[in-house]
């Protein structure tokens, strides 16, 4: 399999994209007026406490208040070591604490915080108020996680601090996850002292951007190439290379032509993202509908035409689907409650192994998720977590012409709509004429039965010109 990173850079914006065999797999875009600000650390101040939900609004010097919970604060002051001021006897306005983001901010809500701390790194993750070794769940070959345990058993760590294994770190040696691990105590110990000197509300740590997240997180040893078509971009990311990665900086290739999307075929991809239909090499097709909470994915048969019982035919559209299901969630980044509705299936095995093939081909994607089983019915309930602003966020705002609604009035039910306007425009004046302007769809409904029209006309003694615009929008009505 033939795995590539793509970055395009422009003035305006910069974008990711991970592709296998020529399929899109990943994308991400970060503008300069939408940096993510997930990662960041900062020392904030409690601006408000509300008990009632046991949470708290905390001033980190952004627009909007960050959203932390009583019991986060708490338990950070149990755990040694940790930068913070004295425990007050209660947590109160005024009080300064070390937090991270842990969620954008979404609508009217601030970005969620946490002050369980976390610096990821290529490996590892530090965890300043731990004290102990987590593996990754990621990491599910029993023999391998032994391997790792024993690994940071030989390693020189300190012991003020705990770290959680990364999937990235599979298979690697001792050399690599020390050199990590000395790395990240260096930086939490520079950050100890910024702390220190800083007054809050203010920027401790700041995540890496977009190109450096993917390395950190996308270059695996599977990549056999990571494109990019700017030249000071392409130094950039050698030098940062040549610190951490240096076995990687020869994947690392400029390119010189025009379109680099364009050119491997992904832009085509790219602009389907946002689509609701998603049709499967089968024929049968997917339909993605996101709401602000809650996702919803059904599974159509479509031209599925294969010579099976229903049943068969059922389970192989399903099975292809559950594939594409998982592509989907990772590519589009969708997240809160998703709910997808797979064709009924009357074989309890076959609803088993669907499960089981959404599972597995989710069990790449770096997000948390939790799947809570299918029903006989074929509907599958999970939770899938948003961290960042979507694709479809960043890209698109809700349409000025049906205000989000993903539907507009129908010609006729404009016309009528229109008259009615129309006679309230008219009551209590006088006027011999009027001019009505309105797309030639509408003026068509209106010309059908100008029994109303003409109704109008005599109730209100004036003359109606109805004026064609073909430019007009479908709902817009101008009355004068």
């Amino acid at each position: 399999m033939s795995k590539e990173i793509l970055i395009n850079v422009d003035s305006a914006e910069k974008r990711v994209a991970v592709v296998s065999d020529g399929k899109l797999e990943e994308f991400y875009i970060e503008r300069p007026q939408d940096k993510t600000i997930v990662g960041n650390i900062y020392k904030g101040r409690i601006e408000a406490v509300l008990p009632s939900i046991g949470a708290a609004f905390v001033d980190i010097g952004l627009l909007k208040k960050g959203f932390l919970y009583l019991s986060e604060i708490e338990s950070a002051y149990e755990s040694a070591d940790a930068p913070q001021p004295t425990k007050p006897k209660e947590i109160k306005k005024g009080q300064e604490v070390l937090v991270q983001v842990v969620k954008e901010s979404f609508g009217t809500k601030g970005p969620r915080l946490s002050c369980q701390i976390g610096l990821a790194g290529r490996y590892l993750v530090l965890m300043p108020l731990e004290k102990q070794v987590g593996v990754s769940r990621r990491i599910e070959d029993d023999e391998e996680r032994r391997r790792l345990r024993a690994v940071f058993q030989e390693m020189t760590l300190p012991k003020e601090v705990g770290f959680i294994v990364r999937t990235a770190a599979s298979g690697k040696s001792k050399q690599e996850l020390q050199r990590d691990a000395q790395f990240l105590y260096k930086l939490w110990k520079r950050l100890e002292k910024t702390v220190e000197q800083k007054k809050a509300p203010a920027v401790i740590y700041e995540e890496y951007d977009l190109t450096f997240r993917a390395i950190r997180d996308s270059f695996t040893d599977d990549v056999h190439k990571l494109i990019v078509d700017s030249k000071p971009e392409f130094y950039r990311i050698r030098r940062f290379m040549l610190t951490f990665l240096s076995y990687l900086t020869r994947k690392v290739e400029l390119y010189k032509g025009d379109d680099l999307f364009t050119d491997k075929d992904i832009e085509k991809q790219i602009n389907r993202i946002n689509e609701s239909h998603v049709y499967l090499k089968s024929k049968a097709y997917l339909v993605i509908e996101p709401t602000e909470g809650l996702v919803v994915i059904d599974v159509n048969s479509g031209g599925f035409k294969k010579n099976l019982g229903q049943e068969e035919a059922a389970f192989k559209v399903n099975c292809e689907a559950a594939h594409e299901v998982a592509r989907q969630l990772i590519l589009r980044d969708l997240g809160g409650i998703i709910v997808i509705d797979f064709i009924d299936m009357g074989k309890e095995g076959h609803r088993r192994e669907i499960l089981s093939i959404l599972k597995k081909a989710l069990s790449q994607d770096r997000a948390k998720y939790d799947i809570i089983g299918i029903s006989k019915f074929g509907v599958v309930e999970m939770t899938r977590e948003r961290i960042h602003k979507t694709v479809q966020m960043l890209s698109y705002q809700p349409c000025p012409y049906c205000q989000g609604r993903g539907k507009v009035r129908s010609p006729v039910t404009t016309a009528i709509f229109a008259l009615k306007e129309l006679k309230r425009f008219l009551k209590g004046k006088t006027l011999k004429q009027a001019n009505m302007v309105l797309a030639p769809v509408v003026i068509d409904e209106i010309l059908k039965n100008k029994d109303g029209l003409k109704a109008i006309e005599t109730k209100f003694k004036v003359d109606i010109n109805l004026i064609s615009n073909p430019s007009a929008h479908m709902e817009e009505v101008k009355i004068s």
